[in-house]
């Protein structure tokens, strides 16, 4: 058994804060280099290199990447063989409130989700998986809302083939056009129940650009190029980058469904990860 303390978490997660907020992650920076590099029409292309420029002085200056710091999302892995002395959920919002503040990143949760008065930095929301181990990995995400608010959920048939599941996946992004500023990463959840789906689709944007497991390397390769054949562009302007990846997780799921997800991420995909 190894005992970690809650305030250790919680200095980790602010941290994370910071570092998600003002560092775009490697792979996404590299891909949106790729994507200047193969881009032909001049906007698209001058598009691609403000956003990079931009990531650039986010990083050196400490600004936020975006002003949409998002709600944010906590993932963590819990060892079962880790003890945590302390308040956990009261941790990671504390831990989430003095990075924010200490990065002044914009207060953005409404308390009720229908009055909306006085915004703050909490709340988050935290998902949990056991696994083996005495060590515990936090990852933050916050995602901004102009992408989170084009997350789509379908209940196929168990029918269903994947050519189906193709035209939804596509036909969110259209649906997205400019709004949820492109170039993106598609995130999309197959399998399990509604609720766990959509989980999934998340989830699949903490991968790194690149990974592909063998099993669904066709239907990846096919969304990704169908996708930015739409056209659609960086900004929504025109050219081939609509999206810069898609990223699927599947999970079992009922003889009598077939939940699929799309989680949708602008080009600011930010994330950061720690093991303790």
């Amino acid at each position: 058994m190894r005992i970690i303390k809650a305030e250790k978490i919680k200095n980790a997660v602010a941290q994370l804060c910071l570092k998600a907020n003002f560092s775009l992650r490697p792979d996404v920076l590299s891909a949106l280099k790729s994507a200047r590099a193969g881009e032909k029409n001049k906007r698209a292309k001058s598009i691609l290199a403000a956003i990079i420029e931009n990531a650039r002085i986010a990083k050196k200056e400490r600004l936020a990447i975006c002003q949409d710091t998002g709600l944010p999302t906590v993932f963590l892995e819990v060892g079962q063989d880790v003890l945590i002395r302390g308040e956990l959920k009261s941790a990671i919002n504390k831990g989430i409130e003095e990075g924010y503040k200490r990065g002044y990143l914009r207060n953005s949760i409404v308390p009720d989700p229908l009055l909306r008065f006085g915004p703050g930095y909490s709340p988050v929301v935290i998902h949990t998986d056991i696994v083996k181990g005495k060590r515990i990995k936090i990852t933050v995400l916050p995602k901004g809302f102009g992408c989170e608010n084009k997350t789509q959920l379908k209940m196929f048939n168990p029918t269903a083939n994947t050519e189906e599941i193709k035209r939804f996946v596509i036909e969110t992004v259209k649906s997205a056009g400019p709004d949820a500023c492109p170039p993106y990463i598609v995130g999309v959840g197959i399998g399990a129940t509604a609720d766990y789906a959509v989980l999934l689709a998340k989830k699949s944007l903490l991968k790194t650009i690149g990974h592909r497991p063998s099993t669904i390397d066709p239907l990846t390769a096919k969304l990704l190029k169908e996708i930015n054949k739409l056209n659609i562009g960086p900004m929504g302007l025109g050219g081939r980058a609509t999206a810069l990846a898609v990223n699927i997780e599947k999970y079992p799921t009922h003889i009598a469904g077939l939940p699929v997800a799309v989680s949708i991420s602008c080009h600011a995909l930010r994330s950061a990860s720690v093991l303790l």
